[in-house]
């Protein structure tokens, strides 16, 4: 069973960076996607950014497109997202998620609903 454990949330001022690791453990296939996503008090889940081991293409929430970057390390198993020029607006508990994907498949699943493992969470609180 894959289990995933988030770390590198914290306090950051406006304008500052964090970088966040997701790491998993339990993967039997070398396909796969990873996801970020983000959840703010009183608001909806929102996807952030996503990843595939089969083609490396990644997706960005417009929202932090130019600012945030996933990346990963496949023989680590571990996908990691820097988040640059932070903003308040950014302040949420930050989650990863995980999915077996196709062979064959291209792009990244973006739907929270495709992906069934998720971690447990990691707050990041970005001051002004």
């Amino acid at each position: 069973e894959v289990q995933l454990v988030e770390s590198g949330g914290g306090l950051v001022q406006a304008g500052g960076s964090l970088r966040l690791s997701c790491a998993a453990s339990g993967v039997t296939f070398d396909e796969y996607a990873i996801g970020w996503f983000r959840q703010a008090p009183g608001k909806d889940r929102e996807g952030v950014s996503f990843i595939s081991s089969v083609d490396g293409s990644t997706n960005y929430a417009d929202h932090v497109k130019g600012r945030f970057t996933i990346s990963s390390d496949n023989a680590k198993d571990t996908v990691y997202l820097q988040m640059n020029s932070l903003k308040p607006e950014d302040t949420a508990v930050y989650y990863c998620a995980f999915a077996y994907v196709s062979v064959g498949r291209r792009g990244t699943p973006t739907n929270e609903y495709e992906y069934d493992r998720w971690g447990q969470g990691t707050q990041v609180t970005v001051s002004s």
